[in-house]
């Protein structure tokens, strides 16, 4: 043998056995077992139709270990066919979570009378794949309500309750709609942006007040969603299209129920998922980039090559934002913080600028630590920062989403002051106590996983829809001015329901 294939021999077998065996700070990767490797989810059930439809995997070694780190983003191939359909419309994506796990997401564009779920190894099915969706599966845009709100709710795996709805009705003994109809515009539709709707037979009426009122493309949209999807109760009621909540009334004093994205401690509104989340979740795998199973797959680099500083971008909605920026500058060690646009304090551009480009949000998780700092009101980008593999550093706020009542500080997130005056002290801490943080990070961002995907967003607006619906005294009516908010049509794909009711029960 030649010296100089003795040495490269000898260097392939010293660079084999650094992978066989561990070096200080290097995991060697296991291999997936087809047998053992674990999938479940919603997206393996016929009766549950979602924008996208999803499930998870979770490779597993043949000695029953989870993995714990990627295996390789191509590791596992999913093909979806029906058998009596020479062509599907069906797109999917596996996303790899980097953890060992992958979110696998598919949209249907047609229904069929049967779906097979492949989940392939090597051209081996993984645990028991195929899975059979016995039909008909419905997809997103057929008209094919349950008639059966409780059953609907069973089959989703609805929580029984949510704190939030629980907290909010309970100022509310009754709802009188016909007081409501007359009061509520009177004393909000001048000044505010509005929409009254109703609910009646699972169709959607609408009136709107105020000049500002085209982001109710955001609630026709949420509504006509669920309406194919289940029997809505009759219902009617007030939508603040603004971003700030607006009844400010005491709970003594007489009290209007208006439903609004935001809540505060100062007011009584009735809270709903935002929209910026809600629409994340109707155009998943459609018009938006940045959505709740996007993010779990981009969330940069492993926890010890991410960089040690605390990270913000964005505009000049508030002036503690202000005060983030003056801080990065003085302390640009332990945060990088800019702005990205100038609207609320323009006339102190030269004194926080000059603006930066726009960085991707999935390029946030480059960094350890995100601050989230409210705007207008709640930054609506928490779901997305708790999604992440970052550990979040939340303001104290007096805004809130419809999850925050979940949320445990410490537990998901690390609090920092409404003022931002222990913020580098909060910094500083995350860095002496890594492990800590990094714990943290991971239970924000199983909470995301768990309270904040599409299925829930949906349990969340039947379960506000349903209750509020307890509360009324007086029919609900199609008002004088209200127009029916139809449903889009498909006449490429149309769809048959072939529904028939259930009983209320399991």
């Amino acid at each position: 043998m030649s010296p100089g294939l003795f040495l490269r021999l000898s260097l392939l077998l010293f660079c084999r056995d650094v992978f066989r065996h561990e070096l200080p700070g290097v995991q060697a990767a296991s291999a997936p077992s087809a047998d053992k490797t674990l999938i479940w989810g919603p997206g393996l059930e016929a009766s549950i139709v979602l924008p996208a439809r999803f499930f998870y995997i979770q490779a597993v070694d043949s000695s029953g270990k989870n993995l714990t780190a990627s295996p390789g983003e191509k590791t596992f191939e999913v093909k979806i066919v029906s058998p009596v359909e020479q062509f599907t419309r069906i797109w999917i994506q596996v996303l790899d979570r980097q953890d060992g796990s992958f979110l696998v997401r598919y949209r249907m564009y047609a229904t069929y009378t049967e779906l097979h779920v492949h989940v392939l190894l090597k051209n081996k099915h993984v645990a028991k794949s195929p899975f059979i969706l016995k039909g008909p599966v419905y997809h997103e845009g057929c008209d094919c309500p349950q008639p059966s709100g409780s059953v609907w709710e069973a089959h989703m795996h609805c929580p029984p309750s949510f704190p939030q709805i629980e907290r909010d009705l309970s100022l509310y003994s009754s709802v009188d709609p016909d007081r409501n109809a007359q009061e509520i515009p009177q004393r909000f539709g001048q000044r505010q942006s509005l929409c009254h709707y109703t609910v009646k037979d699972n169709k959607v009426y609408v009136k709107t007040f105020g000049e500002h009122v085209g982001f109710r493309i955001f609630m026709d949209a949420i509504l006509l969603s669920l309406t194919r999807k289940v029997q809505l109760p009759d219902t009617e009621f007030f939508v603040n299209l603004g971003d700030w909540p607006l009844e400010k009334r005491k709970p003594s004093e007489k009290i209007h129920p208006i439903f609004s994205w935001c809540g505060s401690n100062n007011t009584r509104d009735i809270v709903m998922p935002t929209y910026d989340l809600t629409e994340s979740v109707l155009e998943t795998m459609g018009r938006v980039s940045l959505d709740m199973m996007s993010v779990q797959a981009n969330t940069g680099p492993a926890w010890p090559e991410k960089n040690a500083t605390a990270f913000w971008r964005g505009r000049d909605s508030r002036q503690e934002r202000l005060e983030l920026v003056k801080l990065s500058r003085a302390h640009p060690d332990l945060i990088d913080a800019a702005f990205t646009n100038f609207f609320f304090f323009k006339h102190d551009e030269s004194l926080y600028g000059p603006l930066v480009k726009h960085v991707s949000f999935f390029d946030f998780f480059k960094y350890k630590y995100q601050i989230n700092i409210d705007g207008t009101v709640a930054a609506y980008r928490l779901p997305y920062l708790l999604a992440g593999d970052s550990v979040v550093m939340k303001q104290d706020s007096g805004y809130y989403e419809h999850f925050y009542n979940e949320l445990r500080p410490w537990e998901h997130y690390i609090p920092i002051r409404a003022d931002l005056g222990d913020l580098l002290e909060k910094i500083q801490w995350a860095r002496d106590h890594d492990e800590e943080a990094k714990k943290i990070a991971f239970a924000g961002q199983q909470f995301a996983r768990n309270h904040l995907m599409g299925d829930k967003i949906f349990c969340y607006y039947y379960k506000l829809y349903e209750e509020y619906a307890k509360l009324q005294v007086t029919e609900p009516k199609v008002r004088e001015g209200m127009e029916l908010v139809p449903q889009p049509t498909d006449d490429l794909f149309p769809c048959s329901c072939h529904r028939t009711r259930e009983k209320d029960e399991l």
